[in-house]
This record gives C-alpha cells, structure tokens and sequence, in this order.
C-alpha cells in the first residue's frame, strides 16, 4: 500500500513543483518588463528570430492548409449543392482556429525547441551562473526578451498565415474547383467579421507566451549535461504543443 502510494505521489508532487517553478519564472520575466535595463537589442534580436526567421515555413503552411482546407470542404458542402459556402467557412476556420493554432505549433517546433537547447546549453555549461556573478539577472537577460517576442511576433505572423492561407483557399476554390467567385467571396465577406479575427489574435498572443515561457523553463532547469539539454529540448516542444491545443479549447469556449 505504501508503494502504491508512492508511485501516486511522486508524479503530482513533480507537477506541482514543476507548476511552481514555472509560475514563479513567469511573474519575474513579467517583472523586469517595468524595471530597467530595458534590453531593446535582445528583444529585437528575440523578435527576429521567434518571427522573421520563422516567415516562410509558417507562409508555406498556411498557404497548403487553406488549400486542402478548400478542397475537402468544397468535397463535402458538394452534396448538399452549397459550394457558395466554402469560401466563408474557410476562411472561418483559418482565421478562428487552423491560423493561430497551426502557427503555434510550427513557431513551437522551430523557436521553442531552440530557445530551450540554447539555454539549456548555457545551463549546463555554467553561463547562467557566471551572468549571476556578474550582477546580471538571468530572467532579465534571458527570459523576458523571448517572452515578450512571442507574444509580440506570433499574432504578426498569425495575420500572414490568415491572409496567405485564404489566398491558397480561394486559389483552389475558384481556380481550380471552379466556384462562382462572386459568390464565393460575397459569403465570405458576409459571414466573416472583424470579431473572428481578432480574437484569433489573442489567442495567438497567448500561445506566443506558452511556447517561450515553456521553452525557457525547459531551458532554464536543465540538468544532466548533453543528454539533459536533449530531452529538455524535447520536452519543450511535446509540452507546449499539448498546452497550446488544451488551452485553444478554454479560449474558444470562452469567446465564441
């Protein structure tokens, strides 16, 4: 009985824990964003690799994913004689769900996983603490510039793929499905509005935040050498990953 209790207790106080550490990481970036130094080159610096760096291979994603997006819809409102809506419901899932959410997750995979190696990387080879011994606050210097790109990078790139991505939707609608394109459009326009959008971008900004704020607790506790920078850099990507969609349900309940 013991040991099964053992076994239950272990993980959730590793939860917990893990909880604990990540909440109190977050309130300190948050807090050195009204502190000065204001390290304006590393967030520069952050913003353009969380999101220049990350343009085409969001731009390619979003561009295929209103493309089949249209082509399976216009496959199945096809039965039911309403190809007119293709383009607004289309253009609805991209904009409400597929843009932010796809976007995320490939940001997830490209910068989340990177920012976790690179300070895990300095975590184990002893860079964090010589920034300590040098008066340098690690979340300052390391943390809160990733934040904050992500919150401010992933909306931008967000709007590129919602854009690009009913580009692609309406090429293969009326292009290649031969929708009436005045229709097509004249929904679109009818049934999407600026509401959808935006709150699209929010739930963009906050999933810029869980993939840096994520990736820089992997990071920022890394233990174990060369291995533990490894799984750390796994761990990021599968954990914000899970994050992001889990919370995508509470966001879209909350405002739809």
């Amino acid at each position: 009985m013991t040991t099964f209790f053992e076994m239950l207790g272990r993980p959730t106080l590793a939860l917990l824990e893990g909880f604990g550490r990540i909440t109190v990481l977050f309130l300190s970036a948050v807090s050195w964003l009204f502190r000065p130094p204001f390290r304006l080159r590393l967030l520069f610096k952050q913003m353009e690799f969380v999101g220049v760096r990350s343009f085409w291979v969001v731009a390619v994603t979003g561009a295929f994913t209103g493309m089949v997006l249209s082509l399976q819809t216009y496959y199945g409102f096809r039965t039911f004689s309403a190809e007119s809506l293709v383009g607004a419901t289309m253009a609805l899932a991209i904009t409400r769900e597929l843009g932010p959410v796809i976007t995320a997750l490939v940001v997830a995979g490209r910068a989340g996983s990177a920012i976790a190696a690179e300070i895990g990387t300095m975590r184990v080879s002893e860079q964090i603490d010589a920034l300590s011994a040098m008066a340098v606050d690690p979340v300052q210097y390391l943390v809160t510039p990733r934040i904050l790109a992500g919150v401010i990078m992933v909306p931008m790139l967000v709007v590129m793929a919602d854009f690009v991505g009913i580009a692609g939707g309406t090429f293969v609608g009326v292009g290649l499905l031969d929708i009436n394109a005045g229709l097509f459009m004249d929904k679109m326009t009818t049934i999407v509005e600026l509401d959808d959008i935006f709150n699209g971008l929010i739930k963009s900004a906050v999933f810029g935040l869980i993939l840096t704020l994520v990736g820089c607790y992997k990071g920022f506790y890394t233990t174990g050498g060369a291995e533990g920078v490894g799984r750390a850099t796994t761990e990021s990507v599968v954990v914000s990953s899970l994050c992001i969609l889990v919370s995508d349900y509470f966001l879209t309940a909350a405002m739809f």
